[in-house]
């Protein structure tokens, strides 16, 4: 298994991006590589909710069901998946600073789940390392320019 986090400070409290991350409705508009996500399950998130995604990594489209892991309201998020090989963690910590921003630690954890996909896993680590920065900068403009 391969993990890898940044962490960055994002211009809103612990609660508006808590509210915001913890809607799926919200994951193309801030992870990078994801094109469209939409929860399955009903009621608000919790853990064993669920969603679908549409993922881009590596030149690739796929499609694969998220479900929570963890959570803890306004502190912490674990969405994990199983999908063409791969099993998939994402975390995203949220500590407060001072009531108006946050600093937001976001992982992923890979592991191969198939012989094959052995081979690929340090390249779809890597390509999932780089979506890191990515989505940290792309949550921080979602802020700035709300």
């Amino acid at each position: 298994m391969r993990r890898s986090e940044q962490t960055a400070d994002i211009p809103g409290s612990a609660e508006e991006v808590f509210a915001f991350l913890s809607d799926i409705a919200n994951l193309p508009r801030w992870q990078s590589g994801v094109v469209r996500a939409e929860q399955t399950s009903p009621g608000p998130m919790a853990v064993g909710s669920t969603a679908a995604i549409e993922r881009r990594l590596m030149g690739q489209q796929f499609k694969a069901d998220l479900r929570v892991a963890e959570l803890v309201p306004n502190r912490r998020i674990v969405l994990e998946t199983d999908a063409s090989g791969l099993h998939l963690e994402a975390s995203v910590a949220i500590d407060p600073v001072d009531g108006s921003r946050c600093r937001v630690t976001f992982g992923m954890a890979l592991s191969a789940t198939s012989f094959f996909m052995q081979a690929v896993e340090p390249m779809a680590a890597q390509a999932a390392e780089g979506d890191i920065a990515d989505s940290l900068a792309r949550l921080r403009e979602a802020f700035t320019t709300a």
